[in-house]
Order: C-alpha cells, then sequence, then structure tokens
C-alpha cells in the first residue's frame, strides 16, 4: 500500500467534494494512522498476497514467504489473527468468482490488483489506488476492499469508486472500447456483504466534468464554503478545531425557540439538526482533554485522576495465599464459556458456524431511534405484526 496520499484523495473525495476548503485546513493538522487504518493497511496487504495465490499467480511456496515477511512487520504481529486470513481469503474468492464470471463475457478478461490510476484530468494531481480492476473487452469493473465494519458503504453514487473508476477509464480506454462500468465495495467483515453501482460513460464524464472538476479546483485552491455535518466531518483532521463547525452548531442554540411546551415533531426537527452535535462534544473534549495533557491550561478546565476499581496485584500469588488460609481451589475459580467474538477470533468463523451450527441465533436488536433516511426497515413492535395477521 503505498504511503503517499494525494491532497485530494479519492477516499476523501465525499468530503472535499461538498466541504470545499476543508482540504487545505486539514493540512494544518498532523495526519496520523489511526489504529484502524494501520490494521486495514495490513488486511489489504495480506488480501492482496492472498489473491496472487488463489489466481495462481503466486505459489504456494510464494504466498507462504511473502506472508511471513508482512507478519514479521510490526503491525503484521499486531494486527494479524486467523479471522483476518480467513476475511482475506474470502476477498481472494470473490475476486476469483468476478474474473471467472467475465471470462464468459471475453475469454482474454484479465484483473488487476492494486492498481495506481490518475485522476488529475479533472483533480488537481489526483491519483489513487484501486484495490482491483477487472476488464473484459467492452466492461470495466472497479472492486473495493473495505475491512471496516462500523457500517456498510454503499456502492451507489459512491465518488470515490467514480474517481476510481474515471482513472481507469483513462487509462484502460486506451487499449479497450470501454462501454460500461461497475463499481463494487466488498466487506467481508460484515458477512461478506457487497453492493455495486452502474454506469455509462457518458454519465460518468458529465459527472467529472459538471461536479468534480469545479469543485476539485476550488477545493485545491482552498476556496469554496464550509459545509459541516456528522458526514462530512467523521474523519475530517480539523474536525476538533474547525471555526465553521463551531459556529454552525452553536446557532442550533441561538435558533431554537422557548416555548412552554414543545410538540414530538418540534423534538424531531431539533433531533435532525442536531446529529453531529453529540460527536461535535466528543471531539472538544478530546481537543481540551489533550491541550491540559500537554501541559497547556484551558481556562475553567483541569484534569483529575478519574474513578478506578480495586484489584490483585498479582492472581497466582492471591490463589496461593487464600489456598494457604485453607480455602479450597474450587471456591476461587469460576468457569465462564467465552463470547462467541472471542470463540472466532480462536478458531476461525467458519469451524465454529460449521461445528455449531443453529445454537448461534442473533436475537432482535433493541428499537433504536434513526434518521429517516436510514436504510434499514421501520420497526414494528411485535403486537402490530400479529394484529396484521389478524385482520
Amino acid at each position: 500500500m503505498p504511503d503517499v496520499h494525494a491532497l485530494l484523495s479519492a477516499s476523501g473525495a465525499a468530503r472535499w467534494l461538498s466541504c470545499t476548503p476543508s482540504a487545505r485546513l486539514e493540512e494544518k493538522f498532523q495526519n496520523e494512522s489511526s489504529e484502524y487504518a494501520r490494521e486495514g493497511t495490513v488486511a489489504h496487504s495480506l488480501a492482496e498476497l492472498t489473491t496472487h495465490w488463489v489466481l495462481g499467480e503466486n505459489s504456494t511456496e510464494q504466498f507462504k514467504i511473502l506472508k511471513g515477511q508482512l507478519l514479521d512487520t510490526k503491525d503484521g504481529a499486531k494486527f494479524y489473527s486467523e479471522d483476518m486470513q480467513e476475511h482475506a481469503t474470502d476477498y481472494a474468492c470473490f475476486i476469483n468468482d468476478k474474473l471467472q464470471e467475465a471470462k464468459q463475457r471475453s475469454s482474454d478478461a484479465f484483473a488487476e490488483l492494486e492498481v495506481r490510476v490518475d485522476f488529475s484530468k479533472w483533480v488537481p494531481e489526483g491519483f489513487g489506488t484501486a484495490d482491483c480492476i477487472i476488464v473484459a473487452d467492452d466492461w470495466l469493473e472497479v472492486i473495493d476492499l473495505k475491512y471496516g465494519k462500523g457500517h456498510r458503504v454503499e456502492a451507489a453514487g459512491n465518488p470515490q469508486m467514480r474517481l476510481y473508476a474515471l482513472g481507469a477509464l483513462e487509462y484502460y480506454a486506451q487499449l479497450y472500447d470501454i462501454e460500461n462500468i461497475r463499481m463494487t465495495i466488498f466487506q467481508p467483515r460484515l458477512s461478506g456483504t457487497q453492493s455495486s453501482d452502474e454506469i455509462t460513460i457518458d454519465a460518468l464524464l458529465k459527472w467529472a466534468e459538471k461536479t468534480v472538476k469545479p469543485k476539485a479546483k476550488q477545493a485545491f485552491n482552498g476556496k469554496g464554503k464550509f459545509a459541516p455535518s456528522e458526514e462530512t466531518c467523521k474523519f475530517c483532521r480539523a474536525k476538533e478545531q474547525c471555526k465553521a463547525r463551531y459556529e454552525k452548531n452553536l446557532k442550533l442554540f441561538d435558533e431554537a425557540e422557548d416555548p412552554l411546551l414543545i410538540t414530538p415533531e418540534d423534538a424531531g426537527a431539533v433531533l435532525e439538526k442536531a446529529a453531529d452535535i453529540k460527536a461535535w462534544l466528543a471531539d472538544l473534549e478530546d481537543l481540551v482533554q489533550s491541550t491540559l495533557l500537554s501541559g497547556k491550561p484551558v481556562s475553567g478546565w483541569k484534569i483529575v485522576e478519574g474513578r478506578s476499581n480495586r484489584k490483585f496485584a498479582d492472581e497466582e500469588k492471591v490463589a496461593a495465599a487464600m489456598k494457604a488460609a485453607g480455602h479450597d481451589e474450587s471456591e476461587l475459580y469460576e468457569m465462564k464459556l467465552i463470547t462467541l467474538t472471542a470463540m472466532e477470533k480462536a478458531f476461525g468463523k467458519k469451524a465454529v458456524a460449521k461445528v455449531l451450527g443453529n445454537l448461534i441465533i442473533k436475537p432482535a436488536g433493541k428499537p433504536t431511534l434513526a434518521l429517516e433516511s436510514d436504510k434499514r426497515p421501520a420497526y414494528q413492535p411485535k403486537d402490530a405484526v400479529l394484529a396484521a395477521f389478524d385482520e
């Protein structure tokens, strides 16, 4: 995986296309990789190695050597697990299935991994790395591996995928008469869920010229209007100190009416407007705390020692002392089944599913408030469902 990142990266396109000045504002902050990003980098590297092996491009011996080299790195040793290998294998098999499907359309179909794509024709200095590109005569498919499990990423209208498609088209259209483009996202940690989107060449190029090009020019020059929102600010490095976000969220309180009573509609309107408030307050807490921990004062605040629970200094010595005092060992220990997550991590998800089968269940989730735009179906209370059958 490359260490160099473009100012207007494909992965950050949803942000800088909406909030154009944010790209230059982020330059004021150090670009530090999170634990999740580092884990994702290891997962992508492992997925690439595994895919080369599954496609028959590397021998088993080569795969073992290269995998060993990956696991010898600091992050490889820290983040690798059998579960990660299982997900990498699922991805590799998915790519292989896609390639075989493409070969039914064209015997000359091929797949390339970790392809550097250049879309600087529309985005100044714009480039990125597509996880996999499959070409079959007039068809081109861009596939992106998402290792995160926080939320499902949709391919439909996804600007990162479209920029990758533009870069891929710019390169492969010189060699092939590309007419159709498909963009697919594969998320193995979300039960292998995937989403795909298709777009015509004309529609993609129109989007690039009418939407991307002018916005990218603004973003590159630090121009345009800030557009803070829950989604836009989520991964922005400037989110803690962004003045536009600060002013937008404070304005919500200034605009609020002060009636004696409010309706549920009033409450819903406030909650919808304030979707970013919780995340913003948490970011402000992080900013103030990190400032204080660095030794700099923040008026009205200080760092104090938090609550903690008592614990044994040395469990083995505790057990020995209690047994010496006449207590039976059976009184000192309790046996408890490890969690399903821990079991899958230790033995592999597929192995556990094979052994336990229908002993693994997923109870209905607790009713939770969500915006109308949420893709999950609306919750129906059990009584309402039963009543519907009685009608």
